[in-house]
């Protein structure tokens, strides 16, 4: 099993982070689109780095067009030295209208035309045949030699997805080449509702569970002191309590029979009581959306949980090599 961590912080600080990931054994490095650009720290990452896979966790589609979304992939991806991958969300209507004011509509239709737009273009640029992608939402028809950069000598880079819901689940398994689900998961919701979405998508595509790689975020609670475990204790079950209080994801804890949360944790969204909301997360809840264990005992429980359902998961440890070492080990042997 693959593991990768975030790549947070300032651009001052993201080459020296790159660099002791790599060499803590991390196999993977993700840049994900919040407060900042999530394509410029892996611009920074690559140069410092030479083995570390990089990838967006997630740059939000909506928000730009194929055509831009190829010419970053495109650059990234020769850079790093064929290590690159495009990792693409949706995020969710509010956002696309109200924060990047973008168009939103039928959004797992919209994203599977979308990456089979941007590999259009990128088939344009390794063969040189003429640009012809005609979509619902999409079209792109014009590729001049000047605005092409040719042949990419590390290939089409790789196009993940992350999905919620079965509909774009299935776009995942239809078309990308890898699928991440949200990290407000939990095990039984990602084998009883996520994996079945994929295998439908894989099918009517002709494609097997070999052609897509399925990745985890996880939440993890735990340290090497009772105030550490006790701060991201509390600071997990304010992040579980926010994604809970979009109506979007409902549906994991419909799951599990905690449906009746969800519109009480968004009204206390509305009232901002950001940290009360996470009073409404108990114990047994956390347990499932979160490992919750001592460091050496996050392997195994990874293995029960995930073993054989997903081929890489998402998560920081902290920079203590003699601690945290064998735990990066332990989850590669798995």
């Amino acid at each position: 099993m693959k593991i990768d961590a975030g790549l947070m912080g300032s651009l001052h600080e993201v080459g020296d982070r790159a660099a002791a990931m790599e060499a803590l054994g991390y196999d993977g490095l993700l840049a994900a689109e919040l407060s900042h650009d999530p394509f410029f720290p892996l611009v920074l990452a690559a140069d410092r780095t030479e083995r570390i896979e990089l990838a967006t966790g997630i740059a939000v589609a909506f928000s730009r067009n194929p055509m831009i979304l190829a010419n970053i992939a495109w650059d990234l991806h020769e850079f790093s030295g064929g290590r690159f991958t495009l990792g693409l969300g949706s995020q969710i209507k509010p956002h696309i209208e109200k924060r990047f004011s973008m168009p939103w509509s039928k959004p797992a239709a919209r994203m599977q035309d979308m990456i089979e737009a941007i590999h259009a273009i990128w088939d344009c640029w390794e063969t040189g045949d003429k640009l012809e992608h005609r979509g619902e939402f999409y079209k792109h028809t014009l590729m001049t030699p000047m605005f092409s950069p040719g042949p990419n000598p590390h290939g089409k880079p790789k196009i993940a997805l992350a999905a919620v819901g079965p509909m774009m689940t299935r776009v995942a398994g239809r078309v990308a080449d890898g699928f991440v689900s949200h990290s407000f998961q939990t095990a039984g919701y990602l084998s009883e509702v996520m994996l079945p979405a994929i295998e439908e998508g894989l099918a009517e595509n002709g494609r097997t569970r070999a052609d897509i790689e399925i990745s985890a975020p996880l939440f993890v609670v735990s340290g090497t002191t009772e105030e550490e475990v006790a701060a991201k204790k509390q600071g997990v079950k304010q992040q579980v309590a926010f994604y809970g209080s979009t109506p979007a994801y409902k549906g994991v804890l419909d799951h599990h029979g905690w449906g009746d949360a969800q519109p009480e944790l968004n009204r206390m969204s509305k009232e901002g009581k950001w940290v009360e909301m996470a009073d409404l997360i108990d114990d047994e809840m956390l347990s499932h959306f979160a490992v919750v264990a001592e460091p050496n005992d996050i392997a195994p429980i990874l293995k029960e949980r995930y073993g054989g359902i997903v081929d890489r998961v998402q998560f920081s440890v902290g920079a203590d090599t003699e601690v945290w070492g064998p735990v990066v080990e332990a989850i590669r042997a798995i």
